[in-house]
């Protein structure tokens, strides 16, 4: 279920993200104005959630790719899901500074 929930939120964000660009094209200014305000903290933490839907779904693809590809894949599917979900714990504890550092900074000051 969360591979299809975090596809589907993909899906929206690339929609969005080719709509916003577009802007460009149409007025400039007001493509300026939408992304002054992806820089706010509330964005940051929507980036995050976007490298953690990203991150999981891509681990997980691979995940089901062994399970439909490789003979023994269903019969360790359970074990690589936990590992998959221990990579992806691991890395997004990695990514917490380099995605929402600089909106700590503008909350609560350098």
């Amino acid at each position: 279920m969360a591979h299809r929930v975090t596809g589907v939120l993909i899906f929206f964000f690339l929609f969005v993200h080719v709509l916003d660009t577009a802007l460009v094209r149409v007025s400039p200014e007001a493509y300026d104005k939408v992304v002054a305000t992806y820089k706010s903290p509330i964005v940051a933490v929507l980036e995050y959630g976007l490298v953690a839907a990203i991150l999981f779904h891509a681990l997980n693809g691979l995940r089901v790719i062994a399970v439909d590809f490789w003979s023994k894949g269903p019969r360790y599917q359970k074990q690589m899901l936990w590992t998959v979900v221990g990579i992806w714990v691991v890395l997004m504890l990695g990514a917490i500074y380099p995605v929402l550092g600089h909106a700590a900074r503008e909350v609560f000051g350098s």
